[in-house]
């Protein structure tokens, strides 16, 4: 096969790793309406900045041992955002359930 064949069978998105950021402001949007609709929600909206401190620490901690294990660059931000990529995720399977 030649070269040329391969490299445009693998076209890469450069936009991909940063589309959990677009459905992390759909989950923020759609809490937020809850909280119009039920202001005693105002506990769950707590809990969820609670889950976002924890995820962003386990990020921290995950990186942190990315660097010292000497990984590149790109593998200690995929490390560090993992944990709230996962959160939002989770978040979002949640609220398209109802």
């Amino acid at each position: 096969m030649p070269i040329f064949q391969a490299m445009a069978r693998k076209t890469l998105n450069p936009f991909a790793p940063y589309a959990w950021l677009a459905e992390a402001g759909w989950v923020f949007m759609r809490h937020s309406a809850q909280l119009w609709v039920d202001p005693r929600a105002s506990a769950r909206l707590a809990a969820l900045g609670a889950e976002k401190q924890k995820a962003f620490a386990q990020g921290t901690l995950e990186a942190g041992l990315a660097a010292m294990r000497g990984s590149s660059p790109e593998v200690i931000a995929k490390a560090a955002m993992a944990p709230a990529r996962r959160r939002v995720r989770a978040n979002a399977r949640k609220l398209q359930k109802g």
